[in-house]
């Protein structure tokens, strides 16, 4: 297994490559602080391309096309800081099969690594509805999976924490979350969503 992690954070690099060695048997890591860098890298072949949006020089967004370009059958996942869902929508939309947050917990982090790994003769998110859908139900943890059950039950966020007996903060965090797996920006699109591919009836 060849993944290629490009961040201009080593720091960061350097954990999610200790973390991805822990959880996945023997895989090869490649580290690029920038995309001109990853091209120059020639690696013939990869499984996995995660990208951070910010960069210097050329941005994750602008550096997705590019590097479908060098390597056409690897997916790739943008990995940011960011929570606003319009991020998202703009990664998947220029080819990334999935957006992660940095601010997501390393169990779910290697969750969604892994169920990317899984579904990776995908050559784009947007390309096969089926998959796709395999792939929103497999991103979503559990605690973000009851919220949106929750939330399409047309349950408001004081509402939701009161019933799961949590803070309002926490609960607009896996709002967030939810609306950035969906790639929607309202709780009525998140619904909509979620009841056409299945999630809820």
């Amino acid at each position: 297994m060849h993944i290629l992690i490009i961040d201009d954070h080593s720091l960061f690099r350097t954990g999610l490559r200790m973390l991805l060695k822990q959880r996945f048997n023997t895989p090869t890591i490649l580290e690029a602080s920038s995309t001109q860098e990853a091209i120059q890298c020639n690696a013939p072949e990869l499984d996995l391309i995660l990208l951070d949006i910010q960069l210097q020089g050329l941005n994750g967004l602008d550096s997705i096309g590019l590097l479908r370009r060098q390597w056409p059958q690897t997916p790739v996942v943008v990995v940011s800081s960011s929570l606003d869902p319009r991020d998202a929508a703009d990664a998947l939309a220029c080819g990334a099969v999935a957006f992660l947050s940095k601010a997501e917990t390393d169990k779910t982090m290697v969750e969604i690594v892994a169920s990317v790994l899984k579904f990776d003769a995908v050559a784009g998110y947007a390309n096969s509805a089926s998959t796709s859908d395999r792939f929103i139900k497999a991103k979503l943890t559990p605690r973000q999976h009851e919220v949106l059950g929750l939330l399409c039950e047309g349950l408001s966020n004081k509402a939701i924490a009161k019933r799961m007996h949590l803070s309002e903060f926490t609960v607009r965090s896996h709002v967030q979350a939810v609306f950035i797996f969906l790639s929607v920006t309202s709780r009525a699109q998140a619904i909509v969503a979620a009841r056409r591919i299945g999630l809820f009836e």
